[in-house]
C-alpha cells in the first residue's frame, strides 16, 4: 500500500515495509481526513461515557452493600429487641421468686440467684441494660411509665416512689418502660 510518498523496500523477509516519506509535514500523506478526526472524537466520547457509566455502577454497587449492612444490622437488633422483649418475664419472675424466699442461704434460693445473674450477664452481652430507676430520681415519661400516683410527702412533685418492673433499653432504644409510682 503506497502512494506516491512513501516508498516500499524489503529487509530480506521477503515483506514490503512501508517506509514514511521524508517531505515536509504539509504533505498529503500527512494530512489526517476529517473522518478521521471524527473517529478519534468519537472514540474518546465514547470511552469517557463508558468511564462514567462504570464510575456510576461502582457508586451504586458501593451504596447498595452500605445500604444492605446497615438494613441487616437494623433486623438483628430488632431482631434482639424482640427475643428480649419475651425474655423479660422471665427474669422478672426469677426476682419474684428470689424476694419471696425468706432464706437467703438456701441451695434453692442460691439456684435461682444464679441463673438469674447468668441471664442479666446474657442480656448485658446483647447490649441489653436496665433502666437505672432508683426512688427519688424525677419521673421521665422517654424511660418510665407511671402506673400508680402516691400523696406521699417524703418525695417531691414527679419524683418517683417505687419502682414496680424494671425497664430495659437496647441501644438507646427503650425496649420495656420501667413501670413506676409518682409522687403529686
Amino acid at each position: 500500500m503506497s502512494n506516491n510518498n512513501e516508498e516500499t523496500h524489503s529487509c530480506g523477509c521477503g515483506n514490503a515495509h512501508e517506509v514514511p516519506c521524508e517531505c515536509d509535514s504539509d504533505c498529503a500523506c500527512h494530512a489526517v481526513s476529517q473522518e478521521d478526526a471524527i473517529e478519534v472524537v468519537d472514540g474518546d466520547t465514547r470511552y469517557n461515557e463508558m468511564l462514567d457509566r462504570y464510575q456510576r455502577c461502582l457508586a451504586e454497587f458501593d451504596n447498595y452493600r452500605k445500604r444492605t449492612a446497615k438494613e441487616l444490622s437494623i433486623r438483628y437488633d430488632d431482631g434482639v429487641r424482640a427475643t428480649c422483649e419475651k425474655l423479660l418475664p422471665l427474669i422478672d419472675n426469677f426476682e419474684r421468686a428470689m424476694e419471696a424466699n425468706e432464706n437467703k442461704g438456701d441451695s434453692f434460693y442460691q439456684g435461682i440467684a444464679l441463673i438469674a445473674r447468668q441471664f442479666e450477664s446474657t442480656l448485658e452481652s446483647l447490649g441489653v441494660k436496665p433502666i437505672e430507676t432508683e426512688p427519688g430520681t424525677p419521673f421521665d415519661a422517654n424511660f418510665h411509665h407511671a402506673v400508680a400516683h402516691s400523696a406521699d410527702e417524703n418525695f417531691g412533685q414527679n419524683e418517683i416512689v417505687a419502682v414496680l418492673q424494671k425497664g430495659y433499653t437496647h441501644k438507646e432504644r427503650v425496649i420495656r418502660y420501667a413501670m413506676v409510682q409518682v409522687a403529686n
